[in-house]
């Protein structure tokens, strides 16, 4: 479709409604957020949280530039997000001990706790989500793509 964007017609704004990557995307995102955000409810976190916490979850505390590229973030809003984890108890940020500039994330047993809470929560409503999918092995694939491009 030619439009010029400068005049955008009612036709380019239903064409980009209904055709728009992007638009769909944010939707979407924020439709999962708020059904995953309702069934963490019970236990006080959120869907945000609960990725935080899932990506602290490793053999060995992780660097603060390592969760912010898995989670696609930036450092100042993965330092903002991780405040409330670390009043909660649930995560602990340290000078790394090889370089006391950088920070170090540690999950705390109250964060594991949390999220020994949280994994069957997950796990049910991920599965009621993706049994609304035709394939979502596709759609994880196309997904990441997409974040890779």
């Amino acid at each position: 479709m030619n439009t010029r964007i400068s005049d955008p017609s009612h036709e380019t704004t239903l064409h980009v409604r209904d055709a728009c990557l992007c638009l769909h995307s944010q939707r979407v995102a924020r439709a999962l957020a708020r059904r995953f955000d309702n069934a963490f409810k019970e236990i006080g976190i959120t869907s945000g949280q609960f990725s935080l916490l899932m990506a602290l979850n490793r053999a060995e505390p992780p660097g603060l530039g390592s969760v912010a590229d898995l989670l696609a973030m930036d450092r100042t809003t993965l330092t903002a997000n991780l405040k409330p984890l670390e009043r909660q108890g649930y995560v602990e940020i340290h000078a790394n001990p090889d370089d006391r500039r950088s920070r170090l994330l540690t999950l705390t047993v109250a964060g594991r706790n949390v999220l020994r809470k949280a994994i069957p929560i997950w796990d049910r409503t991920h599965a009621a989500v993706e049994a609304t999918l035709h394939d979502a092995d596709a759609l994880r694939k196309d997904l990441g793509r997409l974040s890779n491009a």
